[in-house]
């Protein structure tokens, strides 16, 4: 293999995820049989490279921008992110005319589809949050949307009607029918009541499971993101079992990327399912690419639609706390079951009262185990400091931290002022010495870090989203003192999120996997109002160049 000389730059090195860089060095990098195989000055990099007297060494000139480790993507959902960009995709639309064109457009391309389905709508297009099955009836056909955040589906009367679904049928309970004020269902299904339609429309065969893996894989590359962990491994929002694309693909050496697949915990079960989980991730072993040591359990919904667990009543909405999709009592027992077995638990939590049951069924747990809570957006001030105490690494989706549309007219009125003012504590979960990783939850939100790490630095919209020259707050920033540095997030996106899924990777250090990125400039040294504005330039995993 030819060795890789990086040279003309700076470099960003995290040593680990409990040690952030200070900022990026004066340096270069050289690169032998995938690994690093020297890191340092310049002139003694290149002097190491000159006595190994390799028979062929490649340079690549950094041309005054960062070199970095690839990137570790958290919290991201790959699958479904490919099977969006392969059905209705209606992610780039922004507006009901924009995903009613995409419908009639995709329909007539497709006339052979019983069903048009697809996703990636979001709750700010619409007053209230909300779409209605009207906006879809004049698709003569059964039309399923999976909301961008895979939250909620958006469906027609035909599909309701070929669901069975009528002012009769009851609420499941981890989930809700959004209704009419007579009662009738209004087309928008929430959480486990999407599964009401979506267990009706078809299956993607394990062909475009593979299809859609890689070409996430693809995208991702694009990003610098080398490696990540899929926060859902099973059937969830109208996807079968992605365990079998992920075996496939990291047995035939397609995936390249470094990932943990964290296997879907079902809430209408209870601990039976151990053994079940503890084959399918023995189904893994072995493979170079792929552990599937993770279990992902979701204990509450989003805020926006009211399912997410409070501790007080949403404002204005009746008395509704949200929903505890695992009883805190069993939450417990098989938290304590898992960590006996030696998985690591990836939960959702993003009401206070989730995050708390989380940290309640936490207690005792090994921290070896490298258990994690995602999202963390609304924290009761008294549990900040239990996640450090605890051992548990807080993995955060930065890019929601800021005054956005869902923020501003789907949260903070429902939350009231001194709920509100409890979200994303980034600044003070670090201050109590919480371990951090980071993530996208793509297709969600964008999967590009610096996206993210524009926010988190910023706590504003970055400002080439559509929202930010429309929406009057979008430049004020979002509980300024929970900012983070660049070195910390970046430290996150990198350390942090590697050792969460035991990689070697994430680091610049020698010895340590060739996973690395080359950015076009050094965002250290840009304004932190520009820090969005960072590309990509060139990716690599193991020392081979995966994109360019």
């Amino acid at each position: 293999m030819t060795d890789v000389l990086f040279r003309g730059g700076r470099v960003f090195a995290p040593s680990g995820p409990d040690a952030p860089a200070a900022g990026p060095f004066e340096g270069a990098v050289l690169v032998r049989g995938g690994r690093i195989a020297a890191v340092g000055p310049e002139e003694d990099v290149v002097r190491r490279a000159r006595e190994a007297g390799a028979s062929r060494t490649e340079t690549v000139d950094l041309a005054g921008g960062l070199l970095v480790p690839g990137f570790v993507d958290a919290h991201v959902h790959p699958v479904h992110a490919g099977l969006d960009r392969a059905a209705c995709d209606l992610s780039e639309a922004g507006d009901l005319a924009g995903y009613q064109e995409r419908v009639r457009a995709y329909a007539a391309a497709h006339p052979d589809r019983e069903w048009i389905t697809g996703g990636g709508w979001d709750m700010s297009a619409f007053p209230g949050g909300l779409p209605h099955r009207s906006h879809l009836d004049f698709v003569g056909r059964p039309v399923y949307l999976v909301q961008s955040d895979l939250h909620a589906a958006w469906v027609n009367g035909r599909a309701l009607e070929l669901a069975g679904i009528d002012r009769n049928t009851p609420d499941p309970p981890d989930g809700r029918i959004e209704r009419d004020p007579d009662g009738t269902p209004s087309g928008v299904l929430h959480e486990g009541a999407m599964d009401l339609v979506g267990r009706l429309t078809p299956r993607p065969t394990e062909r475009d499971l593979i299809d859609a893996l890689l070409e996430a894989q693809r995208y991702l590359f694009s990003l610098g993101v080398t490696g990540w962990q899929d926060a859902i491994v099973g059937p969830y929002a109208g996807v079968d079992d992605q365990l079998p694309a992920y075996l496939s693909a990291a047995g035939s050496g397609a995936l390249r990327a470094k990932v943990v697949g964290a296997l879907w915990w079902d809430r209408s079960r209870g601990a039976e399912q151990i053994e079940e989980l503890k084959e399918r991730r023995a189904s893994a072993e072995g493979l170079p690419a792929f552990r599937a040591t993770s279990v992902k359990i979701m204990q509450d919904g989003i805020p926006e639609n009211f399912t997410a667990a409070v501790l007080e009543p949403y404002c204005g909405r009746g008395g509704e706390r949200g929903l505890s999709y695992v009883d805190p009592v069993l939450l417990k027992e098989y938290v304590a079951a898992l960590d006996r077995e030696g998985f690591q638990i990836h939960f959702h939590a993003i009401g206070e009262r989730a995050v708390r049951e989380v940290l309640d069924a936490l207690e005792n747990t090994s921290p070896a185990n490298r258990h994690h809570i995602a999202h963390l957006q609304i924290v009761e001030p008294s549990d900040v400091p239990r996640l450090a105490a605890l051992g548990v690494t807080a993995n955060l989706q930065a890019l929601w931290a800021c005054h956005d549309p869902e923020m501003v007219e789907l949260c903070i009125p429902h939350l009231g002022e001194e709920r509100a003012a409890w979200q994303y504590p980034f600044a003070d979960l670090v201050r109590h010495g919480t371990r951090l990783a980071a993530g996208s939850d793509w297709p969600v939100t964008s999967a590009d870090p610096f996206q993210a790490m524009h926010v988190a630095v910023n706590r504003t919209l970055p400002p080439d989203d559509p929202d930010y020259a429309t929406h009057p707050a979008a430049a004020t920033p979002f509980l300024p003192h929970q900012a983070l540095d660049l070195a910390t997030i970046m430290t996150a996106y990198t350390a942090g999120s590697a050792w969460l899924n035991r990689s070697a990777a994430g680091v610049i250090a020698e010895g340590a996997p060739a996973d690395l990125a080359v950015l076009d400039r050094d965002p250290f040294r840009l304004p932190p109002s520009e820090i969005y504005a960072t590309k990509v330039v060139m990716t690599f995993v193991d020392g081979e160049c995966v994109h360019q």
